[in-house]
């Protein structure tokens, strides 16, 4: 009896740490996108090929124009550890290395999210704002790299 109670309080503890620390949350997993729109937002395709060339200027607008590394961070794992507390309402910006919301998340959908911001979030609409099309779809290919394998995006 003492050893059941030892492992399950063990998987117990293990299912806990890889669904908060290693796994996806399911909240995070949920579209942003409202249901009457996803259609047409899973139907938007990136016309661009992640090309070095591509992928660079895409860095450069994440790091710069776009100041998506001020919630993203250069790593882009968004956990908060460059942002100072209180100064965000709502979750936590994304984690764009885990790979399974990478998985979860169509291109168009996450162009939506730049067009259209992400309500009860801090992410705010960027097109035509800050980013013209061409280099949301730019900053998009190098969000995608940072859910490579290996889940280093391009140096």
């Amino acid at each position: 009896m003492c050893r059941f109670l030892v492992l399950a309080l063990t998987l117990a503890t293990v299912n806990l740490i890889h669904s908060t620390a290693l796994g996806t949350d399911d909240a995070v997993l949920k579209p942003r996108v409202p249901a009457d729109q996803m259609d047409q937002a899973k139907a938007w395709k990136n016309p661009l090929k992640p090309t070095q060339e591509a992928l660079e200027k895409g860095k450069q607008l994440f790091q710069g124009k776009a100041f998506c590394v001020t919630c993203h961070g250069r790593d882009g794992k968004g956990l908060g550890g460059d942002i100072e507390p209180g100064t965000l309402k709502g979750p936590l910006p994304r984690n764009f290395t885990d790979t399974e919301w990478q998985a979860a998340r169509t291109d168009g959908e996450l162009f939506w999210i730049l067009k259209n911001g992400s309500k009860g979030t801090a992410m705010a609409p960027f097109i035509p704002l800050i980013l013209n099309e061409e280099e949301a779809w730019q900053v998009l290919l190098y969000v995608r790299s940072f859910g490579q394998s290996s889940n280093t995006p391009v140096k």
